[in-house]
Parts: structure tokens; sequence; C-alpha cells
């Protein structure tokens, strides 16, 4: 979830001057230092919205309170917006920055509110003109945070450089009593009405028995939403099972393999961004028939009403060898890039919902030559334990 935005190099050189002068700051600190009272600003008036439509606008109702016996000088009011959504118009004693996506942060808006008034104890304020946020085309579930604080919040360094804010300035006034707040920040989701279209593609390949061909599948989230999942949610994978007849050379990337299925991530769930897995297969023998597939995973995607194209055929034209028919089972392949091969018996499902292919037993039953060999050594070894027999009447 968005966090407040800080100047990294301002903190790491606190840290450093702390670090070299922090026992003799502390021992010439006066005792009464940590009993001076302070202001406990709390923000409150924001509720979780639903239902929301791409293209609209809202207003953020936020109230500001004094918890403390002291007055605060200064007071600065700062929200954070996700990529669906952005800020509208912005008073002139307020900044914006756009901050990139860094460490498990989403994209996202910042806007940063100075008001240069006394906010006394015990009174709720509200900005006289309330900060208004546009839904954009791609949103879908995004997050709002707002903040209050007696200090301006610093810059972060991931973001744009900050800019002041065009629409006249605004200014706190007394709101409402019995509004206030508990906390000086408070964090709700946004959820807007919207869907975003995830797809797959396959591949048709062709080739002879002995060649290595390339397959490339493809995951798009075609929009318009982008998706952010939020707390508790799965992830999406997508499913990829090469055609029988065929083992894995190397696989594509971030796909793990559980026998002869690999479940492949995706960096990003943008809208309008993909993934393309790479896999080079070796054709093993000719089977008839033989067909792969790649699907999306099982989870709810309530945003995603088309599942036309949740799921597309891998096709294998073999060219030469000899068709082993349709109902052998399919060769077990090794995946250098895995270290090795693996094989499951039987259909099988993966604890998220997946489907695993029809791989075979890795036990073979004995038939033909192997049976008549095991018959013959039987009766060799009969034929010793006779003479021997007889030699020693």
């Amino acid at each position: 979830m968005p966090i407040a935005p800080h100047n990294r190099r301002a903190s790491r050189a606190a840290v450093a001057v702390l670090g070299a002068a922090g026992l003799l700051a502390l021992g010439a600190a006066p005792a009464a230092y940590g009993d001076e009272p302070a202001p406990e600003l709390v923000v409150g008036g924001i509720k979780a919205l639903d239902g929301v439509k791409p293209g609209s606008s809202f207003d953020l109702p936020v109230t500001v309170a004094n918890k403390s016996t002291v007055a605060a000088e200064k007071v600065w009011v700062s929200y954070y917006v996700t990529r669906g959504l952005d800020f509208a118009e912005v008073p002139s004693n307020c900044w914006v920055q756009h901050v990139r996506p860094y460490d498990e942060m989403p994209e996202r808006w910042t806007a940063a509110c100075g008001f240069d008034q006394v906010v006394e104890p015990g009174v709720v304020y509200t900005p006289e003109k309330l900060l208004r946020v546009t839904t954009l085309d791609r949103a879908l579930n995004e997050e709002l945070r707002v903040r209050v604080a007696d200090v301006e919040p610093g810059v972060d360094d991931n973001g744009t450089t900050p800019v002041t804010g065009t629409a006249p300035a605004v200014k706190l006034v007394e709101g409402q009593a019995g509004s206030a707040g508990t906390t000086g920040v408070v964090t709700v989701p946004v959820t807007a009405v919207n869907t975003a279209d995830y797809q797959v593609t396959g591949a048709a390949l062709k080739g002879s028995v002995g060649d290595t061909v390339t397959m490339k599948a493809t995951f798009t989230n075609a929009g318009p939403a982008w998706v952010q999942p939020r707390q508790g949610d799965k992830s999406v994978q997508v499913i990829i099972t090469p055609p029988a007849g065929t083992s894995v050379v190397k696989r594509g990337q971030f796909c793990r393999a559980e026998g002869r299925t690999y479940f492949c991530g995706m960096r990003s769930l943008y809208e309008g961004s993909g993934e393309t897995y790479t896999f080079e297969l070796k054709i093993d023998k000719r089977v008839s028939g033989a067909k792969g597939s790649v699907a999306l995973s099982t989870e709810a995607r309530p945003f995603d009403p088309d599942k036309d194209n949740d799921k597309a055929d891998i096709t294998l034209d073999v060219t030469g060898g000899e068709s082993a028919g349709p109902t052998d089972s399919p060769t077990p392949g090794s995946d250098s890039s895995a270290g090795g091969s693996s094989s499951t018996g039987g259909n099988e499902t993966t604890p998220n919902g997946g489907y695993l292919a029809e791989t075979g037993s890795s036990t073979l039953p004995l038939t033909g030559a192997a049976a008549a060999a095991v018959i013959t050594g039987a009766a060799t070894l009969l034929i010793v334990r006779r003479r021997r027999n007889q030699g020693a009447s």
C-alpha cells in the first residue's frame, strides 16, 4: 500500500550524524525535553468508496483535529492515490508529485497541502474547499491514503520534481464537532466499476522427429483496467502444457515445472501489459492428434467476464516418423533448465485449483521381449539346479 513519501538521502544523512554523535547528543539533552507537550493531530472523514465510475470525480471530506493540549502552529495534510486515480484541481498551497513503483509499492500520486495557521486543541477543522479526485479509465482496485502532521512531508527520491498547484489557495475552517478522527493516517480502498480482460494465446508448431522447435505462448491484460491485487487475492497464473511426444529443452521465463505442466507468472498487470513465455521443445516422436494448451488458472476474477480467451491450444504437426497413436502416453520431458525430468501418473490438480495433464505412469508393465527374457532365465535356472541334484545322487 502507499506510504508517506520520504527523502531517503536526508534520512541517510541524519542516521550518519546520529551515529557519530548520538551518545553525546543524548547525554547533553535536558531531562525535561521528553516531557514537553506536542500537538497530536488526527485525520478523519475518510471512508471506503465503492462503485465509482471511470471518468467521474469525487471530493475528499477530510477533517483535522488536535487531541493534545497545545496548539499546532502549522499543519500539513497529505493525500496519496494509486495510479487509477488523479487529482483534479490542486490549490496553490499544495504541491504534487508522481512517484514510480518501487519496493513493492505501486505507482501513485502524492499531494501535500500546507496550512499556515494555528490548529487549536479540541477543535475540528476541514478545508474550506475539499480536494477533488478524478477516476481514470484504468481504475479498478484503487487505494487512498490521507495523513496529517505538523511538519512538511519529504519529497520521494523515486518521484518527479514536485509541482505547485495552480488553483486558488484554501485554508482550514472550523467544522462540525464530533467528526474528528482517532489516528494521524487513514487508508481506505476505492473500487471502480470496470473490467480487465485477461487473455492467452497458444501456438502452432511444425517439425520433424528429432527437431527442436520454439514455442511462444502469451498472456495479456487487454484492459481497460489495470489490476492491483488486494490482500488475500490469489495470484493469477498461466498454465502451459506442451503437446504429447515432446520434451522441454528450455522452459519459459517465470515458469516452474510440475511434471509436464508449467505454472507461469507475470511481471505486470498494468493495462496493455503482457508476458511472452518462450519454450524450446524437442520432438521425440509423432503422436497422432497431439495437442497442448495454454490456460489461465481458475481463481475467481469477477472483473474479467470474458472467459472465451482464457484458454488456447498448442498444436503440433509432425512430419516423418511413425505415429504412436492417440492413446499412447506422452513422453516425459527432460528440462535442462530444471536439472532433470519429472512425471506424475494420472490426472492431478494443483493446490491452487490448476490442472495437470495426464503424463502416464513411471512404472511400466513387462511386455514382449522383456517378458520372454524373464521366462527364459527362469527355465535355465531350473535345468542347472536339476543337474546339480543328479550329480549329488
